[in-house]
Formats: structure tokens, C-alpha cells, sequence
């Protein structure tokens, strides 16, 4: 049993899980840093460039379902340790292409591979099996990496670009993540599930304290049949997936939009950065409001209807200054999705197989966010403008509200 004077391991987890998350999705967010560049130098248009985007997410997607079923069965340090050694050297021969098949291969399948496992399916799952009752603060914290890591790394990437070549970036992206990525697998990310090392989760010191609310662990296999057959897997895989599907469309078409409003290119471009901020914000809350509800859903419901509040923003933003309001607003909104999937996959369907489900899940997730863009792309191209976009998103995002709210309750086999 842990000394309560000592600082419970789940903590360090959580710490962990925050420095992966932000060297993971930072480097990857940071590749609009490098459009431009490789556009100058070899002369590849904006699509042949961002075609390596999408093979990476959907890559990324597919690996998740198989690195969620490793995760039941192996310490995460094993995982990220791989994940980083893949990444590194993907980023490290990225500096080295000279066409888009090499930068496809590079990039899109190689970093797919390895970001995966750096991602949220194997530091949220690991997070989960540490706590039951402080879950989603411990989540939240967390995936907080993930707005760190963009405000942080993109920038920097953005400098070195600047200074010297595209190549050192990718470089820079590369050691960055072979050092912080390795070293942390092997210091924070060691120990699997607080049961496996004498401990309970949340730091309890009773098992009676843990009992009360995980009564009926889930068996330490979950079939697909069984996954597949619940209806509340299919609520959080196409809910959260047409959430992230808007969210995209935001991501790529919000600078384009506010430049046909006029606004100019610095207050357009910076938004996206006061999105990823408000966003910092809004994983913490809506983790922590998470523990202070009867049911979870009910946060990630909220969370829905800010971005809902967010969109409508959009729709009438004409100055820099409403631009930022609504980012502001949005990009709070935004932070509940990060936390609030594996809270929910946890609390109906246990931690113990938190992996496998939320795997698959990701992969739903994935597809929405890879066809997000596109969809964004041919709505303007049909209607000629972003308006129809926005007021798309507003709908979907209330049904998806609709759709959590009608989320069933865990059932026998998944109390934990």
C-alpha cells in the first residue's frame, strides 16, 4: 500500500501524459509551419503537400484500434518508447525528401504510425485506470498537453523555419521528441494499473472506499461482437466523430473566411491561436465539472453548446474583435471534446478494457475529423460561401448535444 505522504504514482501518470500529449500533437500541429516552404522549393501544390496530412491522420486513426488492444495488455511505457523512437525518425527523414511519394511515405505513414503511440488512446487509457472519482480532473489535466504543446511548439517550429531551412525544423521536431518522448515512457509511463503495484486507484487507502463505486468490474476482454452490439459505443463513436468533423472544418476554412471578411491576415492567422488557448482552459474545466455531475454526459453536453454558442459568433463576426471573442468562446467550447471521450468511455464501459473501446473509438473520431475539411470545402464551393459552413456545423453540433443527452447509463458489466 502507498505511504499517504508520498504523492499517489496515478499523479505522475497524469504528468506524463501531459508532456506526450504536447510533444506529440505539437509537432504534428506544426505542420502548416512548413506548406509554404516545401511549396517554394520543389514547387508541389498546397494539395499534394496536404495529401501527406491526411495519410498521416488516417493512419493514426487505424493504428489506434490496434494500439487500444495492446494497451490491456502491456505497460504504456513499452508503447510510447516505440511511438517516439517511429516519430523522431520520421520527422528526421522528413528533412531529407525530395518528393511527394518520399514525403508521403515519410510523413503520412511513418509519423501515423508512430504519433499513435504517443496519443490520446494510450496516455488517456492509462490516465483512466488510475482514477475512478478524480477521473476527470485527471483527464483534464492531461489533455491540457495537448493545447500546451501547440502554443508552444508551433512557434517555435514557425522561428527556426524562418531562420534557417525547413529541413532544420523537422530536425529540431525530430530530437525534441526522441529525447522528451524516450525519456518519459521510460520515467512516468512505467507502471500500468495501480492494482498491479499494490495500490488503489485515486490514492484510496481502503478497497471498501474503491467498492463503492466499482462494484461490478468489466471483464479484462471486451469482444467486438459485444462492443458493437451496445448502443451507447455507437452513440460516442458517430457523436464525438461529427463533433470533431466540425471541428476541422473550423480549423482549415476560419483564416480563409475571415479574410473575405475584411479582417487583416495577422488578426485572421493569431485566432487560430486564441482558439488553442481558450481551449488550454476549457479541457481543465470540463474535466473537473465532469466528478461534480451525476452523470459526465451533462459536461460533455455543455461543452457541445458553447461551441454551438461559438459558431453562431462566427457567423456574425465582421471585425478582428468579434473574431476573437468568438474564438475565445469556441475554442473553450472545443476543450470538453479531448476530455470528455475517455471519461465517457470509461464510466460506461470500465477502465479495465478503457483501451480497447477507446481505440476503436478513436479510429470513428479519426474518420470524422480527415473528411471534416472536405466537407467544409464543398459546402463553400457549392453555396460560395462560409456562412452555409457555419450554420452545418450549428446543427450537426445540436444533435450531437441531443444525442449525448440520450446516452444510456452503464449497465452491469462496466462499473468502473
Amino acid at each position: 500500500m502507498e505511504d499517504k505522504r508520498t504523492l499517489f504514482w496515478g499523479w505522475y501518470v497524469v504528468l506524463g501524459s501531459f508532456l506526450i500529449l504536447s510533444i506529440n500533437y505539437g509537432a504534428r500541429y506544426c505542420f502548416g509551419v512548413f506548406v509554404k516552404p516545401l511549396a517554394d522549393e520543389y514547387g508541389w501544390s498546397r494539395s499534394v503537400i496536404s495529401l501527406a496530412a491526411s495519410i498521416n491522420m488516417f493512419v493514426y486513426s487505424v493504428c489506434a484500434i490496434v494500439v487500444g488492444r495492446i494497451m490491456d495488455r502491456l505497460a504504456p511505457r513499452r508503447i510510447v518508447t516505440i511511438g517516439a523512437l517511429t516519430l523522431s525518425t520520421s520527422f528526421l527523414l522528413a528533412s531529407l525528401v525530395k518528393t511527394p511519394l518520399q514525403f508521403y511515405v515519410v510523413y503520412g505513414l511513418l509519423a501515423g504510425i508512430g504519433a499513435s503511440g504517443l496519443g490520446v488512446v494510450v496516455t488517456n487509457s492509462s490516465v483512466g485506470k488510475w482514477f475512478i472519482r478524480k477521473r476527470g480532473l485527471a483527464l483534464g489535466i492531461s489533455t491540457m498537453g495537448i493545447s500546451f504543446g501547440t502554443i508552444l511548439l508551433t512557434p517555435t517550429a514557425g522561428f527556426i523555419v524562418k531562420n534557417y531551412a525547413w529541413q532544420t525544423g523537422f530536425v529540431f521536431l525530430g530530437v525534441v521528441v526522441f529525447i522528451i518522448g524516450v525519456t518519459l515512457a521510460n520515467l512516468l509511463m512505467r507502471k500500468t494499473k495501480p492494482e498491479d503495484h499494490g495500490l488503489l486507484p485515486d490514492g484510496e487507502t481502503r478497497a471498501e472506499q474503491v467498492l463503492e463505486i466499482d462494484s461490478l468490474p468489466p471483464p479484462p476482454h471486451l469482444s467486438y461482437r459485444v462492443m458493437f452490439g451496445d448502443s451507447r459505443f455507437w452513440t460516442l463513436g458517430i457523436g464525438f466523430g461529427l463533433a470533431v468533423m466540425t471541428l476541422m472544418s473550423v480549423f482549415v476554412h476560419q483564416v480563409a473566411y475571415a479574410l473575405d471578411q475584411g479582417i487583416d491576415k495577422i488578426a485572421a492567422a493569431s485566432s487560430l491561436g486564441a482558439v488553442g488557448i481558450a481551449g488550454f482552459a476549457g479541457q481543465f474545466f470540463f474535466g473537473w465539472f465532469s466528478d461534480r455531475l451525476r452523470d459526465a454526459k451533462y459536461s460533455a453536453v455543455l461543452g457541445m453548446l458553447v461551441m454551438v454558442a461559438g459558431m453562431v459568433m462566427l457567423l456574425n463576426v465582421t471585425s478582428a474583435r468579434g473574431l476573437y471573442i468568438y474564438a475565445l468562446i469556441y475554442g473553450f467550447g472545443y476543450g470538453c471534446l479531448a476530455p470528455m471521450m475517455p471519461v465517457l468511455t470509461a464510466d460506461r464501459f470500465g477502465r479495465h478494457v478503457m483501451g480497447s473501446v477507446y481505440g476503436m473509438l478513436t479510429f470513428f473520431i479519426g474518420l470524422g475529423g480527415s473528411i471534416g475539411p472536405i466537407v467544409g470545402g464543398i459546402i463553400y464551393d457549392r453555396f460560395g460561401n462560409y456562412s452555409s459552413v457555419w450554420q452545418a456545423n450549428i446543427v450537426v453540433l445540436i444533435i450531437v448535444s441531443l444525442m449525448l443527452l440520450m446516452l444510456k447509463p452503464r449497465d452491469a458489466y462496466a462499473k468502473g
